[in-house]
């Protein structure tokens, strides 16, 4: 603990962002770091409390609080507040393999647990952690793997941030890692699923780079059960670790589905991305459109704020659920959950900015469709309420007198993933059910001995940094399969 009374003395200061009308200009990062003298003073605010649920990872109440990869944020946060940067990086990189992705799209479960936060702000542990790996780049404390190699060999399908996870770790372990992957470019969810100016692709090429400088081996527009059998990749290996998340989005089964003009999230944002950085025609264009998107996530967010970067006419969000307390409620949402507070997120702001008024229409949902010549023109649209039954579970109720219908020339719809891609799971003979696999142990492993799985196609739909840890975890089991012990922590 750098400085006893830190917490204190300096207020909460967190990263700034670009103004709203310079960032909308173009697509490129919104953060500004904070300068190393403010960022030592957030550090000081750390209480290194003796109760540090900020590096907790679990449970409470269905949501995650403290950091699921269990940093060690206390040591670290002295480590800056004492000036010694390269040791305050190795201390975070010896528990997460990518602070650079973590600290730009993590929601900072983390600060939610912090003891700081039970009675004044938490401490700034995003902001600092943005500094330290970017200071850790450019000063060239980040290197690759080269020391002694095992001579076992490992399949990856999959290069999300769990194969990407597990392909770092493996590798510095002295495996031979191969990552298979079906698209153009390595990142999965990171380089298709995140918008460019919530994470620069610059940023993932920068550590693939490195991957490739370990040995690691991308093998990419390869799609496993397709271009190469599941069979040849279990023959050539010693182990496969299947990674491939919850690709299979949700879509809404309502009337004029099949009009034209209705994308799913994915669709819209990976083409807008391959836009960006190949120059590719846009297939679907908000600009000059009244654009609805359905869901009230951070995909729903980034879709947002895409559509106001291709000058959309108008843009409308239709949420479920009911808006959040402005503040944690200390009787129904105690620290150390998660606080469940109304957030408005980057895309909100630059909403209300462009448009007068936050786009996010509560406790509503999409009913139907309505076209002209087999193209949307419009959303049918209702209230609803939530209503718990006799066993105290929440069923959603239609609002009758509520209907409306609102202008649309672009639909997006953005409600989660359902699950893994089940022909590549099937031609690897192994079952999954609808949270994780029906596994023998809790080793990540399957009914097959060289066959293991990890991330969102084994826990379900969840954050960045859970599929970080599973690929992390999952490393381990790998590790101790193949030689007996592991020294992954």
């Amino acid at each position: 603990m750098g400085k006893i009374t830190g917490f204190i003395e300096f207020e909460r200061k967190t990263h700034l962002k670009r103004s709203v009308l310079e960032r909308l200009k173009d697509w490129n990062e919104q953060t500004i770091s904070l300068d190393e003298k403010d960022l030592q003073e957030q550090a000081a605010r750390c209480m290194n409390c003796g109760i540090p649920y900020c590096h907790s990872g679990i449970q409470l109440r269905g949501m995650t609080t403290g950091c699921p990869l269990h940093n060690l944020i206390p040591e670290w946060n002295d480590l800056v507040y004492k000036g010694k940067w390269e040791k305050a990086y190795k201390r975070l990189a010896k528990t997460n393999p990518f602070p650079e992705f973590t600290s730009r799209v993590c929601p900072a479960p983390c600060e939610g647990g912090c003891t700081t936060g039970l009675n004044l702000e938490p401490v700034s542990i995003k902001s600092i952690e943005y500094r330290i790996i970017e200071k850790a780049f450019e000063e060239g404390y980040v290197k690759p793997y080269d020391g002694p190699k095992s001579g076992k060999t490992i399949a990856i399908v999959g290069s999300g941030p769990a194969g990407l996870s597990a392909a770092h770790y493996l590798t510095f372990v002295g495996h031979d890692v191969t990552v298979f992957e079906k698209s153009d470019r390595v990142g999965g969810l990171l380089m298709y699923g995140i918008p460019q100016m919530k994470l620069e692709k610059r940023f993932i090429d920068r550590r693939v780079k490195l991957l490739e400088d370990s040995g690691v081996v991308f093998i990419k527009n390869t799609e496993v059960g397709k271009d190469i059998s599941s069979k040849e990749i279990e023959e050539n290996f010693d182990v496969v670790l299947l990674a491939i998340g919850t690709e299979n989005a949700r879509d809404l089964d309502i009337p004029g589905r099949e009009l034209s003009n209705v994308f799913l999230a994915m669709e819209y944002l990976t083409q807008t991305t391959k836009h960006i950085i190949d120059e590719t025609p846009l297939s679907i264009n908000a600009s000059e459109k009244n654009v609805v998107i359905i869901g009230g996530g951070d995909t729903a967010t980034d879709c947002l704020a895409s559509c106001i970067r291709q000058n959309a006419k108008s843009v409308t969000q239709l949420e479920i659920m009911h808006k959040k307390d402005l503040k944690r409620n200390k009787t129904t949402n105690p620290w150390p959950e998660y606080p469940k507070t109304d957030l408005v997120d980057y895309g909100q702001k630059e909403a209300i900015s462009v448009f007068g008024n936050d786009p996010r229409n509560y406790l509503t949902t999409a009913t139907e469709f309505l076209g002209e010549h087999g193209s949307i023109t419009s959303v049918k649209t209702v209230d609803v309420d939530w209503k718990k039954d006799a066993n105290g579970k929440f069923n959603l109720k239609f609002l009758k007198g509520t209907e409306k219908e609102i202008p649309a020339d672009l639909v997006l719809i953005a409600i989660g993933f359902a699950g893994p891609n089940e022909d590549l799971v099937k031609s690897f003979d192994i079952k999954l059910n609808k949270k994780t696999h029906n596994n023998r142990t809790m080793d990540f492993d399957t009914l097959k001995d060289n066959v293991f799985i990890a991330g969102d196609m084994r826990r379900g739909q969840s954050l960045i940094v859970w599929a970080m840890q599973e690929g992390k975890l999952a490393s381990k089991s790998i590790d101790t399969y193949l030689m007996g012990s592991s020294s992954i922590e």
